[in-house]
């Protein structure tokens, strides 16, 4: 694995925790969102990641065979999609809330705050993991050049 390589996967990383972040973010925003333009309540999204060759198809092949069997190509990370997450949200009882039904009842977004903060918490400790592995191979690099003199 090259150099380069290794920091293309810490960037990959870096790029998907960093969307990560900011659709956790909009879900904390939302979390009291009772109306959204789309109708209702608003509704809790998140991040569906996979794997993506790192090299182009030419190199991906070459590296594959070069490496002999039982051996895989250098993969990085992106984000597939975002979803919306389909579990139901609360229903409280609030009859002068302006989004109340006919009932009295307001149907309240899918945001389970403490949740999204333990998700906020492992999106940012993953992204600091890919910054000291950037660090690590740029430390690597250096000494190299330092051998080289």
């Amino acid at each position: 694995m090259e150099l380069m390589d290794s920091l293309a996967v810490s960037v990959s990383g870096m790029d998907a925790q960093r969307r990560r972040l900011n659709i956790i973010a909009s879900n904390l925003a939302n979390a009291h969102s009772t109306h959204t333009p789309a109708g209702g309540p608003y509704k809790r999204r998140d991040v569906v990641f996979r794997s993506v060759p790192m090299t182009d198809s030419f190199n991906r092949l070459f590296r594959r065979i070069a490496a002999g069997p039982g051996r895989h190509a250098l993969d990085g990370v992106t984000v597939a999609r975002i979803v919306e997450d389909r579990t139901p949200g609360q229903q409280v009882y609030d009859p002068h809330h302006p989004d109340a039904d006919e009932k009295g009842f307001v149907r309240l977004p899918n945001v389970n705050v403490l949740e999204e903060m333990v998700n906020m918490i492992g999106a940012s400790r993953a992204y600091e993991a890919n910054v000291q592995a950037i660090n690590a191979t740029r430390a690597m690099w250096n000494k190299a050049l330092e051998i080289g003199r």
